[in-house]
């Protein structure tokens, strides 16, 4: 193998380095592990305080500059004669190598950047040595070890460099940035990092107030697009509250600005996406950012790229636009969506906004599954407005491209499309009925099955909102395709807010006395079955609330209430709830006895006898006493019943 010498050998400075200084390098080259540890232990106790010492290391070796980056090509140079290959790696340099190895044991390469540190405290020559040998990437690259002692060997001797004049303010702000964009990792979606970072004092000034030092418009673009996302980790993390000024009058404000005609189309990317995200869940913050800047007719232009020049005389501006054009719809939909989360004229400004509808329609039927995503959510925050239900998203028939897009669409897109369906199944949305005669039905019942958990409780969400007020037809089918199996699935599903659906689903189903008489008629034994054992199971209040309301729905029914009466375990049930500790369960019991013994129906008294029987005049009587006035005034509208 054949090594060529960049430059003569100039022996003259080998002969003034200290025998001493030689015996610290050649250690570094020992094969025994422990030995080399020795050395450079050795070697920090030497350069402690003697700059003298620290020039001599770094001289050793800075004379033959040879190219080499491995054992291997020293062995070339020693095998050939040309020069011993101890000698052809400074001190800074074969530390630096032992640094990065990872065969190094962790407290060898710790000691490796204490002695770095050591010889970047001396002279300013030190440090161009050590900058020419490339150390910064070598320290940064050392902050992903796992092992603190080492991680604060390399940030003490990164100080130590970046104090010194010699370093290239061009190579500080490079690492400036990276330590931004690594806050910035750091805090997404961590409170505990987050927590940690806003308490962190620099020379007697907390991190925050740094970050937003660097929003400043002076401040180079990536700069304050970069800290803006830091603040914006750490406010959505919890550790800055989002009324904070920092956040209010310099991330918003920033971020809003990022978003300008003025700034690169990568740039209004990532301000757009950033913004949308910083104000997502807060109120307050969707409605400043409304009105910052005329924000929501800015967004508008985000959509018209490709620009329309000609191909011919532009041909590098149209590749650019046509680069970018999917991330900025994608951005500006996730803005809308954040925008119009919860505020109605905030919904209505972006809705006016030029051919929105249309966009959004249009954007249903992207190629890019991401773009897809965001035009749903953008579609899902407008839906929760009951004036846009009535209008818009009528005119423009969006229910279409929305059940296309539930079609063999990625779980992603279907979570947020089938809650999006939840809001347009809504008794008051005109779209109710052209998505019922679709075949909806048959697509939800086949979500409630999904392994997918918000799947599933949209898939039962979108049921209960179709059986609101529907008719006995809807009613029947949807109990059909979901089948009774299906339905005690749902019924015993572990998570809560399946469960609490499912109830509000049949609580829909058994409403209005021919629809509960009917359902009971052909499914009466398996719902009381699975009522039963939810009563007797470990369920909330909320749960079992539900439970006797949907009782109370039965016992209303002409035929359906016999399935109550001639069941004495459920009457048993009913009777314990009467007196239960919590009022909203002992109040939901009560409407079931009501609407048993109402003397206006036939067969109350026979129904006013045997529960009298069973003692329930006696708990009705406690309760007409009771401090709780919902209480008291229902049990003496129960007890007049009996008096009637």
């Amino acid at each position: 193998m054949a090594c060529v010498l960049e430059a003569p050998l100039r022996m003259s400075v080998l002969s003034e380095v200290t025998a001493s200084s030689r015996h610290y390098v050649d250690r570094l080259f020992d094969l025994d592990p422990q030995k080399v540890l020795q050395g450079v232990i050795d070697m920090k106790n030497a350069v402690i305080g003697n700059n003298k010492q620290k020039a001599n290391l770094i001289v050793l070796g800075a004379v033959p500059s040879l190219k080499v980056s491995t054992k291997k090509e020293f062995s070339c140079w020693r095998s050939s004669g040309i020069v011993n290959w101890k000698g052809v790696m400074n001190g800074g340099n074969w530390l630096l190598y032992l640094l990065q190895q990872e065969t190094s044991s962790t407290e060898l390469r710790t000691e490796c950047a204490v002695v770095l540190g050591s010889l970047a405290m001396g002279t300013e020559n030190n440090v161009k040595s050590l900058l020419d040998c490339h150390i910064i990437p070598a320290l940064l690259q050392g902050l992903l070890s796992p092992d603190l002692k080492f991680i604060e060997a390399c940030l003490r001797c990164l100080r130590t460099i970046f104090i010194s004049p010699v370093t290239p303010e061009d190579l500080l702000y490079t690492v400036r940035m990276q330590a931004l964009k690594c806050f910035s990792v750091l805090a997404f979606e961590n409170p505990q990092v987050s927590m940690t970072l806003v308490n962190v004092s620099v020379d007697g000034e907390l991190l925050p107030q740094i970050f937003v030092k660097m929003l400043q418009r002076d401040k180079p673009i990536e700069m304050q697009l970069t800290s803006a996302k830091c603040l914006t980790s750490m406010c959505r993390a919890g550790a800055i509250r989002t009324d904070d000024s920092c956040i209010v009058l310099k991330t918003l404000p920033c971020l809003v600005r990022m978003c300008s005609k003025e700034r690169l189309l990568e740039e209004r990317v990532e301000g757009a996406e950033t913004l949308a995200y910083l104000i997502e869940t807060d109120v307050e913050l969707q409605r400043i950012a409304s009105i910052t800047d005329h924000l929501i007719v800015m967004l508008a232009d985000y959509f018209k790229y490709p620009s329309s020049v000609s191909a011919i005389t532009d041909i590098k501006r149209l590749d650019h636009d046509l680069k970018h054009a999917h991330e900025l719809r994608q951005a500006a939909f996730k803005l809308y969506a954040s925008l119009g989360a919860n505020d109605e004229d905030i919904r209505k400004k972006i809705i006016e906004t030029e051919n929105m509808m249309d966009r959004i329609v249009n954007g249903l039927s992207e190629s890019s599954i991401k773009v897809r995503l965001a035009a749903v959510r953008c579609l899902h925050s407008l839906s929760r407005s009951v004036q846009q239900l009535r209008t818009s998203f009528q005119d423009h028939a969006v229910w279409k491209p929305l059940m296309k897009v539930l079609q063999n669409a990625p779980n992603e897109i279907l979570i947020v499309a089938s809650s999006t369906l939840c809001n347009l199944l809504l008794e008051f949305s005109p779209s109710k009925e052209p998505i019922l005669e679709s075949g909806a039905i048959e697509l939800l019942c086949s979500l409630t099955q999904s392994e997918n958990l918000a799947l599933r409780v949209n898939g039962i969400w979108a049921l209960m909102n179709m059986a609101f007020q529907a008719e006995q037809k809807i009613k029947s089918d949807i109990l059909r395709g979901l089948s009774t199996e299906q339905l005690f699935q749902l019924l015993s599903d572990s998570d809560v807010n399946v469960l609490m659906k499912t109830l509000g689903l049949l609580r829909n189903l058994l409403s209005t006395r021919p629809h509960i008489d009917h359902i009971m008629s052909t499914h009466g034994k398996q719902i009381m079955q699975a009522v039963t054992l939810i009563l007797e199971g470990e369920h909330n209040i909320e749960v079992k609330e539900q439970t006797l309301c949907i009782l109370a729905n039965i016992a209303d029914g002409t035929t359906a209430k016999e399935l109550i009466m001639t069941n004495d375990d459920i009457l048993q049930k009913i009777k314990y709830y009467m007196s239960h500790s919590n009022a909203k369960l002992q109040l939901a019991a009560m409407f079931c006895i009501s609407n048993l013994i109402w003397n206006e129906e036939e067969g109350s008294q026979e129904r006013q006898d045997k529960l009298r029987d069973m003692g329930i005049v006696d708990i009705l009587h406690k309760l007409s006493q009771s401090s709780d006035p919902n209480l008291c005034d229902k049990a003496k509208t129960a007890l007049q019943q009996y008096l009637a």
